[in-house]
């Protein structure tokens, strides 16, 4: 065991070196087509989570900047107002709306979604976006790691209840789940909360965002006839206050060599704009193509088949049964 945790962490990190920082982007960003991002989309409706900073904000003001109605899903109201004023200058777009909400929280989630469910509006899309690394083992207020009950939990509540609202906007509506390279270093496993005592909120990161990306899978295949798609993604290295927050050694010793929020923010749009019929539902994406779920010899891929078992878990915990 380990060997193969070795050899996961070292394919990891020279496959994330070659293709994750900004120099990998800007070498993929050669096939990119211009055209794919100049399609504006005046009426959809858009939920991006954690979108008052990185990724979220850049997804958020992209997505404004096309025209889109955007609802920022924030747990920071002074920080949310703040980036909610700055997305309405800098697109000319006042259809941005903010939404408060504790994405560590069922209770807060599920408060979200009814109120949200009294607009009557459908969602064209859902960026489950908002997550956070936390080193130490944090235990919230509903008794859950922290990390799990944002990242994993709070993912899978905010996705099957806005279920009925995308089922509005089919048969283009689409649900867009930003994951981690970090999930290449992780198998699945049933061990959603880390029980060992040794807590690694880096390898719990990694455990949360391969949970993301089978999630994705599973969901792809439950509503396939929902008229709803489903697709994980993963923004390479990107420079983010999360990221030097959570990972401050690492942010450093990339200083200058990390992608911008806005190209770590490329694919989630990208995936926003694209006609479906370009797109896999349950794929995994990456600089705006389809990436592979396992690197070679890693081990993780039969892993998936504890999905089911997975889900039976969540739907406990979220009390959905």
């Amino acid at each position: 065991m380990f060997l193969l945790k070795t050899w996961r962490k070292t394919a990891f990190g020279v496959f994330g070196y070659l293709n994750f920082t900004k120099a990998g982007f800007l070498d993929h960003s050669k096939k990119f087509k211009p055209e794919d991002m100049e399609i504006r989309i005046p009426g959809k409706n858009c939920i991006v989570t954690g979108a008052n900073s990185g990724i979220g904000y850049a997804t958020a003001e992209g997505l404004a900047n096309r025209g889109a109605t955007v609802y920022l899903v924030c747990r920071n109201k002074e920080k949310g107002e703040a980036a909610l004023s700055d997305i309405r200058t800098k697109t000319g777009n006042l259809n941005v709306y903010l939404e408060i909400c504790d994405l560590s929280s069922v209770n807060e989630i599920k408060s979200f979604a009814s109120r949200f469910s009294e607009k009557n509006v459908p969602v064209h899309v859902l960026v489950n976006n908002g997550g956070l690394l936390e080193q130490n083992r944090v235990t919230t207020s509903e008794g859950l790691e922290l990390n799990f009950a944002v990242n994993v939990l709070g993912t899978y509540t905010m996705t099957e209840l806005m279920v009925p609202l995308l089922e509005k906007a089919s048969p283009d509506a689409r649900v867009i789940t930003v994951s981690s390279g970090g999930m290449y270093t992780s198998p699945l496993t049933k061990d959603l909360q880390y029980s060992e005592s040794n807590f690694n909120g880096v390898e719990q990161y990694a455990r949360n965002k391969r949970v993301q990306v089978a999630l994705t899978e599973k969901w792809a295949e439950t509503y396939k006839n929902k008229g709803i798609g489903f697709y994980s993604m993963h923004p390479g290295w990107a420079e983010t206050p999360g990221v030097a927050k959570s990972l401050p050694s690492f942010s450093e010793s990339f200083s200058g060599k990390l992608r911008t929020s806005e190209e770590g923010a490329d694919t989630v749009i990208w995936l926003t704009l694209q006609p479906k019929e370009k797109l896999v539902s349950g794929a995994f994406y990456f600089d705006r193509a389809e990436a592979p779920k396992h690197l070679t010899f890693a081990c993780t891929r039969d892993s998936h088949a504890l999905i089911d078992s997975i889900v039976d878990s969540l739907n406990s915990m979220a009390s959905f049964v």
